[in-house]
């Protein structure tokens, strides 16, 4: 895989661009290839996404598409405008292990287990990143592991606005979250099966509207898993191909979780295969039945509303905290005052937050068409009392600590409303 990176990206400088975010326990380096018409350099106003695959290194379906995809999209560029106008608007960051040592142990055509799920000191990655319901003094005290730390550092400097990540061993789109308030960790005893004889309920995001289309989004373009039928008997079909993650199966301290809480990154979970490791002659099968998706599923960055948070003199505003009303987990603005943020078709309230300025809220609209963009100048503040005011702000992506209250307990709480004057600039499709 190092020598295909290698090559592919000398071959094709100007679309790709090769770096490690670290190593791994056996110290193999945890490679990501940027595809994109500026590979090396962020490109101020558009989104950046990301791909992440064989956390589990004996489910090795998504690593091999993750090649795939990147050759398909360099090959594209020049005889295909949907490929090209989505390389020229957006960075795409494509993880194809974030386990290299648990698929070097692994072996073709073991279906439903075998080694490799774990890295070499025995942990489950998708078990090993901190997690929202888990609350202190009853945390999720797994000793961090050098890959998912790396992969918290990278998410921690480059603000994603979209993610996948890549599984086998089902076929379903599911999405956050993950854990619930009050979860049994099914995997936890090995009298508890995953597949079987296991009830759970929803644990739904204040996202729940967006992370269903965009699970439906991947799920709708492959034409097996949208049938939503069971790998095999015993095992649970899916409506319309997706679910729920804790519906399916509660579990702490998964990535998508993660990504949605710290960094307000939506995050989707693909299973892309009944059988964990399947033979390499399926794999011409598995492209073409997962290519459409790959794309379409990365293009749903560009839905919603996007824009620029500045001060009075036009200068960006760095790690302004944003949410939208009703929906209290928040996202950023990044170094250049840049913030996403995917939505379906709607009218919305957004809160904004800087350390040093008066909050403000904002109305938009965002259509089917094209996203929205927003440009929102904030003022200086003066002497504030919030005396009495409830200023809840879930996760880490917060307003100054002089006014936020963060809750104990592990339920989504709002901020309150602040009346101020509208947007000062708003660009709708139509007057583009």
């Amino acid at each position: 895989m190092t020598k295909y990176l290698r090559t592919t990206s000398s071959r094709h400088p100007k679309l790709t661009a090769l770096y490690s975010i670290g190593k791994s326990v056996q110290g193999r380096d945890l490679w990501v290839m940027v595809v994109s018409a500026s590979p090396y350099e962020h490109m101020i106003g558009k989104p950046d996404v990301k791909y992440v695959a064989n956390m589990h290194g004996n489910e090795a379906v998504g690593r091999e598409l993750m090649l795939h995809l990147i050759q398909y999209l360099v090959n594209s560029y020049e005889t295909d405008p949907y490929i090209k106008w989505l390389l020229d608007n957006t960075r795409i960051h494509i993880l194809p292990s974030m386990n290299p040592d648990g698929f070097e142990v692994s072996r073709e055509g073991q279906c439903d287990g075998g080694q490799g799920r774990y890295n070499a000191r025995g942990f489950d990655l998708n078990r090993n990143f901190p997690d929202y319901f888990k609350q202190a003094g009853d945390r999720n005290n797994k000793r961090g592991q050098p890959e998912t730390d790396a992969v918290k550092e990278w998410t921690s400097k480059i603000q994603f606005v979209l993610s996948g990540g890549l599984h086998g061993g089902a076929l379903v789109a599911s999405y956050p979250f993950d854990n619930t308030p009050n979860s049994r960790m099914c995997r936890s005893t090995p009298l508890c099966s995953v597949f079987q004889n296991y009830a759970s309920t929803p644990s739904l995001t204040p996202d729940d509207d967006v992370f269903k289309h965009l699970a439906i989004t991947y799920s709708s373009n492959h034409p097996v898993m949208s049938r939503g039928v069971a790998c095999k008997a015993g095992t649970p079909a899916f409506n319309r191909g997706i679910t729920n993650g804790a519906e399916w199966y509660p579990l702490t301290g998964g990535m998508q979780d993660f990504n949605y809480v710290w960094y307000g990154c939506m995050e989707v979970t693909l299973e892309l295969s009944c059988c964990k490791f399947p033979p390499a002659s399926e794999l011409p099968k598995f492209w073409e039945e997962n290519r459409v998706s790959l794309v379409k599923f990365l293009a749903e960055a560009h839905r919603g509303v996007h824009g620029f948070v500045m001060d009075e003199n036009g200068n960006p505003v760095e790690k302004a905290a944003l949410k939208v009303k009703g929906r209290d987990v928040g996202f950023q603005t990044t170094k250049y005052g840049e913030f996403w943020r995917i939505l379906l078709p709607g009218v919305y309230k957004l809160e904004v937050y800087a350390e040093g300025y008066l909050p403000r809220e904002v109305d938009l609209m965002v259509v089917e068409q094209h996203p929205t963009l927003l440009n929102v100048t904030l003022h200086p503040a003066k002497t504030l009392d919030t005396t009495g005011l409830d200023t809840t702000f879930v996760g880490p992506v917060l307003p100054p600590q002089s006014f936020v209250y963060v809750p104990s307990t592990p339920f989504l709480t709002g901020i309150p409303s602040v009346r101020v004057t509208p947007a000062d600039t708003v660009l709708f499709p139509s007057q583009r």
